[in-house]
């Protein structure tokens, strides 16, 4: 490539493309006409010989050599920004800051309330949207598009390395039953664990779960009698029941009524879980990005 010909306004063109996913929003946000974006667009398909987008149901998709070249060019367009005008510090008491901050059913019950009251007093000013998403690996897609700064939530499944990362909570498993169940007397053993209707709760709808995962490599089965697609409902179902469940634990000591449940250590052994703070490498060495991701680290270390 002849870099002296080369116009560095296709690189803009080409983040905007990234982050939006749609031509028309992507020269909205580069500051330019819709056919100007177009003509960019077909300028850095000849250049770099590649699609670089296909189209789609879901927008513009970023083709293998796209996805090679997003974290360079992103990281080319922030030095330049910092050459042409340093960032300033970020001063929460000072700055009016909108961030949106991406959360899966559980830190959005654990992490969310301790959050909302720091901020509160850290950052008066400061506005903070909350997106829920359900699948561990869409958080990739919402970072890459910046729809969301930041995410607590389960590791996704691969590796990408424009996602950046930070382990910020842990939890274990425990197995409940009501505490008008006969077994709540007992001694949850493997064989009473396995005589009761289970409940699996699976975001995502599935109806296999990790339990029946480690059941199964001892080759057993449990008896599944409802599905639920979210975890923090379990205890309210529990009572009056012959329901057994194995969740988290901090969903059992964050209920408002734990006198109806009562809690056994899972007879069988299974992982604890990790949630990790995530973010995407372009806010990186962003002051106000910093800012709130030591506050949220700060909230997850005191949980």
């Amino acid at each position: 490539m002849n870099f002296d010909g080369f116009d560095l306004n296709l690189l803009v063109a080409f983040n905007a493309l990234m982050l939006e996913r749609n031509v028309t929003k992507a020269a909205a946000l580069a500051g330019v006409s819709q056919p100007a974006m177009s003509a960019a667009l077909a300028r850095l398909r000849r250049v770099f010989d590649d699609p670089l987008f296909i189209r789609s149901a879901e927008g513009l998709l970023p083709t293998a050599k796209a996805q090679e070249m997003a974290i360079s060019v992103a990281d080319a367009l922030g030095q330049v920004r910092h050459l042409m005008k340093p960032a300033e510090d970020f001063d929460p008491n000072d700055k009016q800051r909108s961030f949106t901050l991406g959360l899966t059913e559980y830190p959005l019950h654990v992490l969310l309330p301790a959050l909302t009251k720091k901020l509160a007093t850290l950052a008066p000013k400061c506005t903070l949207h909350v997106r829920y998403f359900i699948d561990r690996d869409e958080v990739v897609a919402l970072l890459d598009a910046g729809k969301i700064d930041i995410a607590v939530g389960v590791p996704p499944t691969k590796a990408e390395n424009r996602i950046l990362s930070q382990p910020l909570l842990r939890d274990d498993f425990v197995t409940l039953v009501g505490s008008d169940n006969p077994i709540a007397q007992k001694e949850m053993s493997l064989q009473a664990f396995l005589s009761l209707p289970h409940i699996l709760v699976s975001p995502e709808g599935n109806r296999y779960g990790l339990v029946d995962q480690k059941l199964r490599e001892q080759g057993l089965a449990r008896n599944i009698s409802l599905t639920l697609p979210t975890m923090f409902t379990v205890p309210d179902l529990l009572p009056g029941t012959d329901y057994v469940a194995t969740v988290l634990s901090r969903v059992a000591t964050t209920s408002a009524h734990q006198d109806r449940f009562v809690m056994f250590e899972p007879p069988l052994a299974l992982p604890s879980i990790p949630f990790d703070l995530l973010w995407h490498r372009r806010t990186q060495d962003s002051s106000a990005h910093r800012w709130l991701r030591g506050v949220i680290s700060d909230v997850g270390c005191s949980l």
